[in-house]
């Protein structure tokens, strides 16, 4: 059944309604409201009246979505804003008749916690400090190895910020400066962005990069680079950021102040690297509803089979061939095979496609699904060993830009994968139960194919044909042996 999950933000009010309580839930609706509740609180140290009453319209709207798509479970959450202005409690009374439902208002080091195990959700093998920059707060816990360590929160959310330093960047590098004097153990290989505004930063990386992929979650920017954008940008004016058409509008305010903070945080934290996770606090709360036994899955491959279950033609065919051609991958690396059995389960994606498309469309479908648990270099490698699976032995179009994300080995072994797929189907035609009547083995000379003397007529010149493409990617040859 779906969930609906309801964040009340110092800039934003946002929900998300996931299509159940699994690893890989797709999401039914993803809306957010940019309201500013917390504008000018350290002045007033009450919430915004307007910002109150457009959060309240929000809410509404949000109630009446989740009761047309007949939501049973709904989680709702209050951040530093609602926590820590004198009206906070008045506020959350209204929130809660718009809302229909309670809403929990979150102590910093739970916002914390929560939005660490999105990152966590999001990127198993996360190490270093997650740190959420809320329109309020900035939230921050070390994690490693699956768990979430020690917990602070710090009132240096740009909302803030812009308040406390009346407009002055370096007025505020100061503030966050002080603050982050009081915590040890900052020390870390790498920071892991959660929140909008830190998003709307990597916009601009990537687009000043030009870089080929625009997928947010996992991109990562090198410390010297990210430093050097967090002071351009800390140094403009608002209507110069307005100019970025990247940024949106309604962040064109808060960014610089965003990339104080981060410049701050990485100088005193030493990162080496800044990784964006598009998973948060909203994840966070989707991901502690689920049982232990979803939320021990491998998110990349939980999501390939479910791609696997809705679009194939028989999706039982995909884990046979996965399993019988393991011969031609003996040696390889943990982080290979989980690679090679995603390629493995998106391999029949594209047979609804035309066939002018199949290859192109399929590579594009993968290239920007939204899995989590991969970086670029595993998402590009996938996506363009589908591209070899339709296309056959084509070389890949250097249109598409991959170089910046793959290197020769990665191209080789994506042509391996989409041609070992390719070799696999004009074996089976798709049906379950074919592959145990085949043998494969690999000899240093060769890529044999044992066939029985009764299946004789499979070994045909289509299946020929694709057993000589791919043992000559392996640098073998092609036999097969009847009898």
């Amino acid at each position: 059944m779906p969930v609906a999950i309801v964040d009340i933000g110092s800039n934003s009010v946002r929900l998300v309604v996931y299509e159940g309580e699994s690893r890989t839930a797709a999401t039914l609706q993803n809306e957010k409201s940019i309201c500013g509740i917390g504008r000018d609180m350290v002045s007033t140290g009450r919430l915004h009246a307007e910002g109150c009453t457009e959060a309240l319209e929000a809410l509404a709207r949000f109630r009446l979505i989740a009761d047309g798509l007949g939501v049973p479970t709904r989680e709702a959450v209050a951040t530093a804003a609602a926590r820590d202005a004198s009206n906070g409690a008045e506020f959350i009374a209204r929130a809660e008749k718009a809302w229909g439902s309670p809403i929990r208002v979150l102590a910093g080091e739970d916002e914390a916690r929560i939005a660490a195990e999105g990152v966590i959700a999001g990127i198993p093998e996360a190490d270093g400090i997650a740190a959420d920059l809320g329109g309020g707060s900035l939230d921050m816990v070390s994690v490693k190895g699956g768990k979430t360590g020690d917990a602070y929160s710090l009132p240096f959310g740009p909302l803030r910020l812009m308040d406390q330093s009346k407009g002055d960047p370096d007025k505020a590098r100061d503030i966050v400066d002080k603050g982050l004097k009081s915590l040890s153990d900052l020390d870390a290989g790498a920071l892991y962005a959660v929140g909008g505004i830190w998003r709307s930063f990597a916009r601009v990386d990537m687009e000043e990069q030009n870089y080929p992929l625009h997928v947010l979650q996992q991109y990562v920017i090198p410390r010297g680079r990210a430093l050097r954008l967090c002071k351009l940008l800390a140094g403009l004016s608002r209507d110069s950021i307005r100019k970025i058409k990247v940024v949106s509008k309604r962040r064109a305010d808060s960014l610089p102040y965003g990339a104080v903070v981060l410049e701050r945080l990485i100088e005193a934290g030493g990162m080496k690297d800044v990784v964006i996770s598009a998973y948060g606090l909203r994840e966070g709360l989707h991901y502690a509803l689920l049982p232990s036994a979803e939320r021990a899955k491998d998110p990349l491959v939980d999501f390939a089979y479910a791609s696997n279950a809705r679009m194939a033609r028989v999706p039982l065919h995909a884990q046979e061939m996965f399993d019988w051609t393991r011969v031609l991958f003996e040696g390889e690396s943990a982080e290979m095979t989980r690679i090679r059995e995603a390629s493995a389960l998106f391999s029949d994606i594209g047979w609804r496609r035309h066939p002018d498309d199949r290859a192109i469309g399929a590579f594009g479908q993968v290239l920007t699904a939204p899995f989590a648990g991969a970086d670029h270099r595993a998402r590009a490698l996938i996506a363009a060993s589908l591209f070899h699976r339709y296309s056959g032995d084509e070389d890949f179009p250097r249109d598409l830009a991959l170089a910046a994300l793959l290197d020769k080995d990665d191209e080789k072994r994506a042509r391996l994968l989409g041609l070992t797929w390719r070799f696999g189907f004009s074996l089976s035609a798709s049906a379950a139960g074919e592959f145990a009547n085949y043998k494969l083995r690999v000899t240093p000379a060769k890529v044999i194919l044992e066939v029985p003397k009764k299946r004789e007529a499979i070994a045909s010149e289509p299946v020929q044909k694709r057993l000589g493409e791919l043992a000559d990617a392996m640098g073998r040859r092609g036999e097969i042996l009847v009898g």
